[in-house]
């Protein structure tokens, strides 16, 4: 079949009807004609030539063109596609590298292998454009909420069809054991869109977290407008969920609106997620107090807050201890996801037995070392002191406040601590010198007897040695792995050495040792002290705008 003989408003025709059912440009529909007629040209007139096809988009018709480029004699490689400077002035004038020869080839005849080829070519280009056009269709709309239709169902996984192309439901991303038969309407969150070499991937989910906030936010208008914010969720699909709120005008009760008058809005979310309980939490920046109402509805004797570890100890009356864990642990779980804390939950009992613990292990401490009686070791406890350093060196005055204490009985007191104390510093500093503590790091200011024997455990031994340490290998820290907060012992963890305190001796540390020099510590501080005073400007110019 020759192209000639063909009607040339066909292909127009044909560009439009196959754009309009693909739903993507009729130009590039046209573009991959032209790059088909091309193929099928070549392999007529031979592989090597550069032969080109232009389809009039008016008229339909095409135009076959072989093109040579001019090059450097020495770079004539392809003779069917290049031409010399020399051989150029044939067809040129005045010809220079770079230029041009187009000449106009007659079309070709297209046999039935390269109509086929053809065909394939127009086929692979349509896939592709309608690939990128789902791609950008739908790249925009990850974090939203679509409607499907379903399907079919793949092992678990169900297929939705969202429009302009299908999407999966992973059976993981299901609330419990839904199932769905196909043409079942389905609603879902887009988790992720991807680009693939198979096509865009479309990723839904319907336990996320974020589906639940979506759906709130097509429920609740004042959402919707910003004046309430949705600050933290967290979920157990299918069975529970809590979401903490915060209004922004204080005339409006933010977990009263989320509920709706009779429960009209949540009850539309609930039934959404299968019946799915939802706790409309008040959200507050102080954490303890946060805590405290996303346990709700257990209530909550106590909080004690550890925010260096991010742990919080729950303290909570005895028959509340079965409701502040949750069936399974679900309501201290979903408490620990809202506030990002771990959370350990203990009874007014058992917080009572922690202290008394406490209690005589200190007096006990001061029998043993004071040489007391269990009645005045009580007294020193019940007074706040809680070490032998603060007996030794308080001021006598806060000592003389305790009943039956004169000034003798504080003289000997702190007399006795010091004694002790410079033993136990003797001893320890005897025992670092025998495990091969040297000098230059005995001498090093900040570092106690009973410190340099710790880092002699630990190999540590000079100072050389503990200017390479990093500061969380002193002080402890805690990494994060898997989603999981692992805690890294430190060597001088347990003398209460913070991250700050051990970043300034290493770094102490490193300048007696000419490792780093002051003067480009001074440099930065002052450049990052001069950033954050522009940044503070720009800020102040901003609200003043």
């Amino acid at each position: 079949m020759a192209i000639t003989s063909a009607n040339q408003l066909e292909l127009l025709q044909t560009a439009e009807a196959v754009a309009r059912e693909k739903m993507i440009d009729p130009g590039l529909v046209i573009e991959a004609m032209e790059e088909s007629l091309a193929r099928a040209a070549k392999s007529r007139y031979g592989a090597e030539m550069d032969i080109r096809v232009a389809i009039d988009r008016k008229t339909g018709k095409a135009t076959f063109t072989r093109v040579r480029t001019v090059v450097e004699d020495e770079e004539l490689e392809n003779y069917q596609a290049e031409m010399t400077v020399k051989q150029a002035k044939d067809y040129l004038t005045d010809p220079a590298v770079g230029d041009v020869y187009i000449e106009v080839v007659p079309p070709v005849e297209m046999g039935r292998i390269a109509a086929q080829s053809a065909k394939q070519v127009i086929l692979q280009k349509v896939r592709e454009a309608e690939r990128d056009r789902q791609y950008e269709d739908f790249k925009d709309r990850a974090g939203t909420i679509i409607n499907g239709v379903v399907k079919r169902e793949e092992y678990g996984n169900v297929i939705v069809d969202v429009g302009r192309g299908e999407a999966i439901l992973r059976r993981n991303e299901k609330i419990g054991r839904e199932s769905y038969r196909p043409n079942d309407r389905v609603r879902c969150f887009i988790k992720e869109v991807r680009r693939e070499a198979r096509g865009p991937q479309i990723f839904l989910s319907r336990t996320a977290p974020d589906f639940m906030s979506e759906l709130f936010k097509m429920e609740v208008p004042e959402i919707y407008d910003g004046i309430i914010e949705i600050k933290a969720v967290a979920r157990d699909p299918g069975s529970r969920a809590k979401i903490a709120v915060i209004s922004n005008d204080s005339s409006i009760d933010p977990v009263g609106a989320c509920v709706g008058m009779r429960g009209s809005r949540v009850q539309a979310v609930v039934n959404e997620l299968q019946g799915e309980k939802i706790d409309i939490i008040p959200w507050n920046e102080d954490a303890p107090t946060f805590l405290v109402n996303a346990l709700q509805p257990a209530e909550v004797s106590k909080v004690v807050l550890d925010e260096e570890a991010e742990r919080i100890v729950v303290v909570v009356p005895d028959e509340q201890l079965s409701l502040a864990i949750g069936r399974r642990g679900q309501n201290v779980r979903l408490a620990s996801q809202l506030t990002g804390l771990d959370i350990d939950i203990m009874t007014e009992t058992d917080e009572s037995e922690r202290r008394q613990a406490e209690f005589a292990l200190k007096t006990k401490l001061f029998i043993d070392t004071l040489d007391l009686d269990e009645f005045f070791a009580q007294l020193l406890v019940s007074e706040g002191f809680t070490s032998l350093e603060e007996v030794a060196y308080v001021e006598v005055g806060e000592l003389l406040v305790i009943d039956g204490v004169d000034e003798s009985t504080a003289s000997e007191l702190q007399a006795r601590a010091r004694d002790y104390l410079e033993a136990a510093n003797k001893k320890a500093l005897d025992k670092a010198r025998e495990l091969g503590v040297e000098d230059s790091l005995v001498d090093f200011e900040g570092l106690t007897p009973q410190m340099l024997e710790a880092l002699a455990e630990d190999g540590v031994k000079t100072l050389e040695d503990f200017a390479t340490c990093a500061d969380w290998e002193l002080a402890g820290g805690w990494t994060t792995s898997n989603g999981e907060r692992i805690k890294d012992d430190g060597i001088l963890e347990k003398f209460d050495m913070s991250l700050e305190e051990a970043q300034n001796l290493v770094m102490t540390a490193r300048i007696g040792l000419g490792w780093v020099d002051p003067a480009d510590l001074v440099t930065e501080n002052d450049a990052a002290e001069a950033e954050a005073d522009a940044d503070d400007g720009v800020e102040e110019e901003e609200a003043g705008v």
